[in-house]
């Protein structure tokens, strides 16, 4: 499978990682100044209220928030695809970077493509189905 994004275009989205990264920094640092509240920064499920069954995002937020704190396993279980995303964009981030540290000579800067994200759209499948039987069939709450 063919990466398809131009030189110009993964250089584009490398920087966009930047600016992402130092978002979230800034974000953590304004957020340690101040105690957050579970209910502040989450609205309820629609999806959940009205089925009482988990939608395909439940425990993302959550996930975020453990993986923010280093509880790695916590956020697996909460969400496993931010656990894939971070890892993909660490990843991505690193290689490119030894790739531009050393002006090209170690071309080991991992490439866009498709399949990463149909592997992070199958993994949200299979959590949400996996999540719904256990509730259905067990009775299981896994948030």
């Amino acid at each position: 499978m063919e990466p398809r994004m131009s030189k110009k275009e993964e250089k584009s989205l490398y920087i966009l990682g930047w600016m992402l990264l130092g978002a979230a920094a800034v974000l953590a640092g304004v957020t340690k100044g101040f105690p957050m509240q579970k209910k502040i920064f989450s609205l309820p499920c629609i999806f959940w209220e009205l089925t009482g069954y988990y939608c395909p995002g439940c425990g993302g937020t959550r996930a975020c928030a453990a993986l923010f704190r280093g509880e790695i396993v916590r956020s697996f279980l909460c969400h496993p695809v931010v656990v894939y995303t971070a890892v993909v964009f660490a990843w991505y981030m690193i290689s490119h970077t030894i790739e531009y540290l050393t002006r090209g000579r170690l071309a080991v800067g991992m490439r866009y493509r498709d399949l990463y994200l149909y592997l992070a759209a199958a993994i949200i499948l299979i959590q949400w189905v996996v999540r719904n039987l256990l509730k259905l069939v067990w009775g299981i709450d896994i948030l």
